[in-house]
């Protein structure tokens, strides 16, 4: 290949992902066809993008997904964890660009935050003199330095320390043993993305990743499930502790989503519907696995969100907590989405935009919820350029009484 071809095959696949700030590696597979380049090319290219710096990746839902970075001065990160071979790791795994400060003691760690202001934290939870979720906690409480990134990476029983770090306003939350290249990716991607700041939530695949998806499931075979997982309660919730209560919730279940999309070895995608819904699909074995696995997880920290509330279990199990009408009701409701349904939907959607089948682009979120049989919300996500909100919608069956 010549220089100069190549050279202009680099710039090309840089500017498509620079102009749309995320794009999936279909999407970029897709576009890099119709201008005559090979996959095996555009593997390269990817390659030789990252190893420059200038782009970087990370599974996103169950989908390779493609960031721009921007150049700026050196952001600095802070990694408290006790054991030493751990801590050097993580300094490894987070690599070169960065201004990496270690320590090993817990009660060092504000005074070092206050003091040098880094970027990022990584916090390990079983320190020395003070833990990772307290640290976490006068991190976010304290306006002067709340919009400090954290990450919590911890063997500890994820159950409870999970919620409670998102509670706190953790950014994300990874179990131990680590993934080294997850590692890297979240702190590039959390420091150095291109546009609005990084949102775990926000970033599950949106309208065109579940459009896509929906395409795909409609040509696969039987064995191929997509449908939704939705937070049932979650609306009556928002109502009586807040939404502030409520956008936890979400953060919890995307996070333990995107565990399930990495951890199968076959591919489960998962999409957000930026509401108490969420869409997962994938071969059936998979899906079924992914939710029974989510409705453990979840399960198993129901009791610490009621805790965290007020209600009390002494002397009674879950079970009886739920019988309780004073007790708020939360569960995940999985629905296997027909595929002649949506076909048929689908179909009516696109007589009534004039739109072919050849012609499909995008669906928006409403005519995506039209295709699933899901048009009434409990609440409504919207995002501004400084943050992410949660409201309960006009149309809960609480407020039309």
């Amino acid at each position: 290949m010549a220089e100069n071809t190549r050279a202009g095959i680099i710039s090309d696949i840089f500017d498509i992902i620079n102009e749309r700030q995320q794009i999936s590696f279909n999407e970029l597979s897709d576009a890099s066809f119709s201008m005559g380049i090979e996959k095996g090319k555009l593997e390269k290219v990817l390659a030789e993008l990252e190893s420059m710096k200038v782009i970087a990746s990370r599974s996103r839902g169950g989908v390779l997904t493609y960031y721009p970075l921007q150049e700026g001065s050196l952001r600095k990160v802070l990694i408290v964890e006790d054991d030493k071979n751990i801590n050097k790791l993580m300094a490894l795994s987070i690599g070169k660009g960065f201004e990496i400060g270690q320590i090993y003691d817990g009660g060092e760690a504000m005074e070092f935050v206050r003091k040098n202001r880094p970027d990022l934290v990584i916090l390990d939870l079983m320190l020395p003199h003070k833990d990772g979720l307290d640290i976490c906690q006068t991190i976010k409480s304290d306006p002067s330095i709340s919009g400090t990134i954290v990450i919590i990476v911890s063997a500890m029983d994820p159950t409870s320390n999970r919620f409670k770090g998102i509670k706190y306003g953790a950014d994300y939350y990874i179990k131990k043993p680590f993934d080294p290249n997850e590692m890297r990716s979240l702190v590039t991607i959390f420091l150095k993305k291109k546009g609005k700041r990084f949102d775990p939530l926000i970033d599950l695949p949106d309208e065109a990743g579940i459009s896509n998806e929906i395409e795909q499931s409609i040509k696969a075979g039987e064995q191929y499930s997509i449908g939704t997982i939705k937070v049932g309660g979650l609306g009556d919730y928002a109502k009586r502790f807040g939404s502030d209560s409520a956008m936890v919730i979400l953060r919890l279940i995307s996070q333990l989503l995107q565990d399930r999309a990495k951890s199968t070895s076959d591919k489960v995608f998962v999409g957000f519907l930026d509401s108490e819904v969420f869409v997962i699909a994938g071969q059936k074995r998979n899906i079924e696995t992914a939710v029974e696995q989510l409705q453990g997880e979840f399960t198993a920290v129901l009791p610490f969100i009621l805790q965290d509330e007020g209600f009390k279990s002494i002397n009674l199990d879950i079970e009886d907590l739920f019988e309780s009408k004073e007790v708020p009701k939360l569960e995940l409701i999985y629905e296997e989405s027909k595929k002649e349904k949506i076909l048929e939907r689908r179909n009516r959607i696109l007589k009534s935009k004039g739109a072919s089948k050849s012609d499909i682009g995008s669906y928006t979120y409403d005519e995506i919820r039209q295709m699933f049989g899901n048009d009434e919300l409990d609440i409504k996500i919207t995002r501004d350029n400084k943050d992410v909100k949660l409201q309960v919608s006009k149309d809960n069956k609480e407020d039309a009484k």
